[in-house]
């Protein structure tokens, strides 16, 4: 007989060490939780005092002169874990928006000790002490079984809110450490935890003080101070700064300390934050010797002796600081921004391309982010860190544009500055490997001042052909080796754009073969018209998505080749509309109109997998510069042959190409790249390609977009 009873869920007693030993990391961020608390309970201090008894016990206290708590406010909130109170009421009595939301800031009380003595008093002189032995909670199974003591009583003295934990140490572990314990070093890391815990810029009322005090008693070495924010280094080398709306609409400000005094005002539009409106402020120093003593030289100083730092201390201080916070409110959200934390993934992004990236141990900054409800920016219940959603990864793309556009500049900076000559292609440095012109001329005027005979002479010159003539085979295998390589490199570029073209015939052939072995047992039964046309339309579709799939391998046949083919003549148009039937669909989904003009055939002895690997990047490029343009998006490409050249122009209506970047000529760098994810080969592989073909590759200015230029001279032949 079936019987229906009703149950409860009652939380075990282990509930709330789950709460404080597992949600929150360790004791700084313990006392982190604490302090917020007495923020958010609109204290204009807060003390934290950490005694060190005689009797080998340790007791932390936190103390501030809040509104406090009534008897109600222990009972309803304090006593209720994981209680919606700061989550309803965002801001508090004296109009701070609320730090706590999760409800469980409190418990973390039970990492700092054994026990907890609360005493607190309202305004209106309510006292109120409970105490809490954390030890009870093991003898119990659940929560509501544990009686908690509170007393009552009126009291003239100031409101406010003092936690009091107390632990003893364990003296009998040995090698072991006693986690609740406090050392020296435990102390300093604490301090620089609160430090970095205030944000280096004022975002609270400034009617509104927050101070926060740390106090030690009965240590080696006592302290009593003010914790204050770290400055903000105000000698750096770069610095970019502003604000970046939802939309993306950027207006920053970029310095560069080793160059001169004068601001950049960059306004920009970036890629929709996600994330509501960000500010921001990052550093960026350069870390070899030279920038280093230019650092010092400018006048990079200890705070507190005032004496100028060595080389190895500003090394030391940029190891100590780095790093970019995640502020809100005016209190940083940890581990975000921590020197070991790289959020942003600076140091993945450098190994890439370190010439152009910054690490992240180049950096000291912070980004500023809105409330929860407007960011969708949340902290995990760990309280650690931000919880990894669409507004999380739309902050660190965000950041990591506004970075690239400092990158962008130092790197120029940098080349035009630090003695960079210009590039020497692959081809062109190959080449000089095997040219052994000037030797053979230098050698012969020595043997001819030794006197040498000119029969002995000409044997030496012959041995130097020979041998010349044996390192331009070798550096002809190793171009076409590069060739290949490099189309290769393309290909792997356009993966995305090659994978969406082959799925859309393998997921017809994966739906119309169940189709088709059920329409063939029909037919075997039946043999009626209805199922004879069904199993023919089902053979065009296989038909024609067999054709389709073969095409693409076609198209892309260029790119894939292991053997580099030998030079021959073939359709400069054919090869150009070949490549872009590649991109068919994603030019479509995109509304970009491509133009060619002329269509007739113009015939060009050479390598076509170089022209493919020529277009894929600069189609790839426009694909990537047009996507967010509202205007009409078009590609144009002009081919133009005459009696001296061939020129193709290609042209599009992107975001364009900054005109210092064509005067510098660094859009062809293999290092280079103003895309946030770029790798800076595309441009650099066309370039190469169009060499190997005797053509040149240039960039042009252009209004309204991006304009490269394929020229030819008949003349050079």
């Amino acid at each position: 007989m079936m019987q229906t009873i009703t149950g409860k869920i009652r939380p075990s007693s282990r509930h709330l060490f789950t709460i404080g030993e597992d949600l929150i990391q360790d004791k700084f961020a313990a006392i982190m939780e604490l302090v917020k608390n007495s923020y958010d309970a609109d204290a204009t201090e807060v003390t934290v005092n950490i005694n060190r008894k005689v009797d080998d016990s340790i007791t932390v206290t936190v103390e501030d002169n809040g509104i406090g708590m009534s008897l109600e406010d222990i009972q309803t909130k304090w006593l209720v874990p994981s209680t919606a109170n700061k989550l309803n009421n965002r801001i508090s009595r004296n109009g701070r928006i609320m730090q706590g939301r999760k409800g469980i800031g409190r418990y973390a009380a039970n990492i700092l000790g054994d026990d907890l003595l609360l005493s607190t008093i309202t305004s209106q002189g309510e006292s109120t002490e409970v105490y809490v032995d954390w030890s009870e909670f093991d003898k119990y199974d659940y929560l509501d079984e544990i009686d908690i003591v509170i007393e009552t009583s009126e009291s003239s003295k100031r409101s406010g809110t003092i936690l009091v934990t107390s632990h003893k140490l364990d003296k009998n572990t040995e090698g072991e450490e006693d986690e609740k314990d406090w050392s020296r070093e435990d102390i300093e890391k604490l301090i620089f935890e609160l430090k970095k815990l205030i944000p280096p810029y004022q975002v609270i009322n400034e009617d509104d003080s927050f101070n926060i005090f740390i106090k030690t008693q009965n240590f080696d070495e006592d302290i009593e101070l003010v914790v204050s924010p770290f400055p903000f280094l105000e000698i750096y080398d770069y610095r970019i700064h502003g604000e970046v709306k939802e939309t993306g609409e950027a207006i920053l400000y970029y310095e560069n300390q080793r160059k001169s005094s004068e601001i950049e005002t960059i306004i920009e539009s970036l890629s929709p934050t996600k994330c509501g409106i960000i500010k921001l402020d990052i550093r960026v120093y350069d870390r070899d010797k030279t920038a280093i003593d230019s650092l010092i030289g400018r006048g990079l100083k200890d705070e507190k002796t005032g004496k100028y730092l060595t080389n190895l201390q500003t090394r030391q201080l940029l190891n100590d600081f780095n790093g970019i916070g995640v502020y809100r409110n005016g209190f940083r959200i940890r581990p975000l921004g921590d020197p070991e934390n790289d959020w942003l993934e600076l140091n993945k992004r450098r190994v890439q391309n370190p010439s152009f990236r910054i690490g992240s141990n180049q950096t000291i900054g912070y980004v500023q982010i809105e409330s929860e409800e407007i960011s969708g920016l949340h902290e995990q219940s760990a309280r650690d860190g931000l919880k990894k959603t669409n507004s999380y990864y739309g902050l660190i793309s965000t950041t990591q544009e506004v970075l690239s556009l400092l990158e962008q500049r130092r790197f120029i900076y940098r080349r035009k500055t630090e003695s960079f000559s210009k590039q020497s292609s692959v081809n062109n440095k190959l080449n000089l490997l095997s040219d052994y012109t000037l030797l053979s001329k230098n050698l012969n005027k020595v043997l001819q001042d030794f006197g040498l005979e000119n029969s002995s002479i000409e044997k030496v010159n012959q041995l130097i052909l020979k041998e010349e003539d044996k390192k331009q085979k070798l550096a002809d295998e190793l171009s076409n080796a590069i060739a290949v390589y490099q189309g290769q490199a393309t290909l792997g570029k356009i993966i995305d754009v090659v994978m969406h073209e082959g799925r859309r015939p393998l997921h017809y052939f994966e739906n119309q073969i169940p189709n088709l072995n059920d329409t063939i047992d029909k037919f075997l039964l039946q043999r009626d018209d209805t199922l004879r046309e069904r199993l023919k339309k089902i053979s065009d579709g296989v038909s024609r998505n067999s054709y389709a799939l073969s095409e693409l391998f076609n198209k892309l046949n260029p790119l894939a080749t292991r053997k580099r083919n030998k030079a021959k003549v073939f359709s400069l148009t054919e090869t150009i509309q070949d490549t872009l039937k590649i991109f068919e669909n994603e030019l479509k989904k995109q509304n970009i109109v491509v133009q060619i003009s002329p269509n007739n055939n113009i015939d060009f002895y050479g390598w076509s997998q170089d022209i493919t690997t020529i277009f894929a990047n600069l189609i790839d490029n426009s694909l990537y510069w047009m996507k967010d343009c509202k205007d009409s998006k078009i590609i144009n490409i002009s081919i133009v042959e005459n009696e001296a050249e061939i020129v193709i122009d290609y042209t599009d209506t992107g975001i364009g190409i900054p005109r210092e970047l064509i005067q510098h000529d660094l859009i062809f760098d293999p290092e280079f790249t103003t895309k946030n994810e770029g790798s800076g080969l595309g441009l650099a592989i066309s370039g190469e390609a169009a060499e190997r073909n005797k053509f040149k590759l240039s960039a042009l200015e252009h209004q309204g977009g991006a304009h490269f230029r394929l020229s030819y001279s008949k003349e050079d032949i």
